[in-house]
């Protein structure tokens, strides 16, 4: 005893039903008895439409396997000249962030040079005593 399947395919309890079971052989023989009381050529057409099914079906599958890798492979250069573009920013700007630091650096030593330029012009080259300056 097996459960019935109702119409929406669940199993109910309360529905018992005898299933009969068939073996292999019972089912494959009439299935070979229905398939030889198609005519010939109907059966040459039923063959050929399912053969143009399946080879269209790999084709389809083939064109869109083939569509992803052209996608994959353009939205991968684009993430490449994303980043790209991204990089050339960051160094940008820590580059601009490093030449002012290096500007200061430069300024305050150059400042410091002027000054002590400075106080060195202020300076008399020759010692009081020396003959020229007597």
């Amino acid at each position: 005893m097996f459960l019935a399947i109702d119409s929406f395919g669940t199993n109910r309890a309360s529905k018992f039903v005898e299933v009969e079971t068939q073996s292999m052989s019972t089912v494959l023989a009439k299935l070979n008895e229905f398939v030889s009381s198609i005519q010939p050529q109907t059966r040459k057409r039923i063959i050929w439409t399912i053969a143009m099914l399946f080879v269209l079906q790999l084709y389809f599958v083939r064109e869109l396997i083939a569509a992803e890798l052209i996608f994959g492979a353009l939205f991968a250069a684009l993430f490449v000249l994303v980043t790209i573009c991204y990089l050339i920013g960051t160094l940008w700007e820590n580059g601009l962030n490093w030449a002012d630091q290096g500007v200061r650096a430069v300024g305050g030593f150059a400042r410091r040079s002027y000054v002590t330029l400075e106080e060195l012009s202020k300076k008399p080259f020759r010692h009081l005593r020396s003959e020229s300056a007597q």
